[in-house]
């Protein structure tokens, strides 16, 4: 979770937070070359006491400030498109789950196994409000495919370590697909305002290998 002055993104937990951080490097580094690049141009203007006349109506420069901005595009667009796809419908998913907004809570149900669901409501007075009676289980490394919808009003079902947040909208089902690849245990919240209680409505998801996904799964059925 993200801990005081925390400027940055917290720690990936999955393959895709891991790609929207390194795109987010990649893309600022391009910003602050050109940043330092114009603050150089206006200073040198601003002292500058002479004009070079071959620059008012110079065709290799005007063509240069038109293409050097295309292929930076192309650079920038390139991984973007990468990161989308990856983010897109995944094949063959090995776990399927659903995830009901409420007001204001969240229920979860394992369809592949009995359809075993739960609810998950946020304890008071423990960690920062983000903690929650039942935590969400997933096993790790495994193709998670989410099916996020709303009984009442609209959520939106968000973990930032995971890179993932999906809208939860009465009478629509939207699809959310993630791998994680880290250990833990992580913290969300509703992003959409949803009410007076919006606030009160945290996601906290536990990460375990694939045996103790499965005895907890059986623990939890009984």
């Amino acid at each position: 979770m993200n801990m005081w002055l925390t400027l940055s993104f917290q720690d990936s937990a999955s393959f895709i937070m891991e790609q929207m951080t390194f795109f987010y490097d990649f893309s600022f580094l391009i910003i602050l070359m050109i940043l330092l690049f114009v603050v150089y141009v206006m200073i040198s203007l601003i002292f500058e006491c002479f004009t070079n006349r071959f620059v008012l109506d110079n065709q290799v420069v005007e063509s240069i400030w038109t293409v050097l901005p295309l292929v930076i595009l192309v650079f920038l667009a390139l991984p973007s498109i990468r990161i989308l796809y990856l983010m897109d419908e995944m094949k063959n998913p090995m776990i399927s789950c659903k995830v009901l907004g409420h007001q204001w809570f969240w229920s979860y149900e394992y369809s592949d196994f009995d359809s075993f669901e739960f609810d998950s409501y946020m304890i008071h007075n423990y960690m920062r409000l983000l903690e929650t009676d039942n935590c969400f289980v997933i096993p790790l490394g495994l193709k998670i495919r989410l099916l996020v919808s709303s009984v009442d009003v609209l959520h939106s079902w968000t973990v930032p370590a995971f890179g993932v947040k999906v809208d939860s909208i009465p009478g629509r089902l939207n699809q959310l697909n993630f791998t994680t690849n880290r250990l833990g245990v992580y913290f969300g919240q509703c992003s959409e305002i949803c009410g007076i209680n919006h606030s009160f409505m945290p996601i906290m998801v536990e990460v375990v290998p694939g045996k103790l996904f499965g005895v907890w799964l059986v623990n939890s059925a009984m």
